[in-house]
Order: C-alpha cells, then structure tokens, then sequence
C-alpha cells in the first residue's frame, strides 16, 4: 500500500465523535496550520524535498505530511503523483496562492483562509472576491418550473402537458 492508501483508510476510517478521533483530528489542524503558517510566510519560495525530508522539516510524522501533501496538491501549479509516493518520493510545493485561499474557502477551512499571512499576499478586497467565487460556484441554480398549461420548451405550440409533459 502506499502512504496515501494508509493515511487515507486511517484518518478517514476514524470516527470523530470519539475521543480518539477528536484528539487524531485536532492535532492534525494544529500541524496543518502550522505548517501553511511557515509556507505562507514565504510564498515566492518553492519548497521540495522527499516526503520524509518535508516531515523532518516541519517537525511532523511522515503519516500527517502525507495527510497535508493529499490536502495542499490541488492548489500546486503542478501536482504532485501523490498516489504512489512513499517516504523517498520527491515532492514540489509550488503553490497557486489563489486557488489555494479558494480551496480552503470549499473546504469552510476557516482556521486557514484567516490566517494572519494571507494580509500580505493577497488584498483584503481580493480575498472577499475570491471567497464569493468560491461559494458561487456551489450555488445550484434550478430553472423556472413548467405549468402544465404553459407552452411546451420544446417549440411544438402544444400544451406542455399534452407534449413533453406527458407521462
């Protein structure tokens, strides 16, 4: 199995009612943000190492840098193949700020898209649009319903009900 394979059937295999998965869970945001607090700090450097360098680095388990690398990939300008790596795998953390504050904002991530770094990297003005964007595009927008008198969409002249709407 790979690290992610396990991180994944772990972490999401714990129940968080339990004590034991509320403390897994707790620590895993308190490394989490730590370590985006430290990226954040310095957005123009790429940081690269293997995965169990990266853990080193940021006072980590190999199993919670996995839990971080599964997290943080969609918002790299390149991903990285996070599907076979194990603890040798050379990992990129090029960052595409914005779509990371977006993907924090899908993930209601608010311990993150707050932190005090973003004042520095993106407006005040920037982040709010982007917060938006971000909600729009979860918006489900149904259409006007049909009465069964109106006319058929279909453009036949018909009674919806006695063309398309018909059962």
């Amino acid at each position: 199995m790979s690290l992610l394979s396990d991180w994944r059937n772990y972490a999401y295999g714990l129940d968080d009612r339990t004590p034991e998965g509320k403390q897994f869970w707790l620590n895993y945001f308190g490394v989490e943000q730590g370590i985006y607090k430290k990226l954040l700090s310095n957005p123009t450097e790429v940081v690269t190492g293997t995965v169990k360098e990266l853990a080193e680095k940021y006072g980590t388990t190999i199993q919670l840098i996995t839990g971080f690398l599964d997290g943080i990939n969609d918002s790299l300008k390149t991903p990285n193949n996070i599907e076979e790596m194990d603890e040798d795998t050379q990992v990129s953390l090029d960052i595409d700020l914005e779509q990371l504050y977006m993907n924090m904002v899908e993930c209601e991530a608010e311990w993150l898209y707050t932190l005090e770094e973003w004042n520095d990297l993106l407006t005040e003005e920037r982040r709010k649009e982007l917060y938006k964007i971000q909600k729009k595009s979860k918006t489900v927008v149904k259409p006007p319903k049909i009465g069964r008198n109106d006319p058929c969409p279909c453009g036949s002249g018909r009674k919806y009900k006695q063309c398309c709407g018909k059962n």
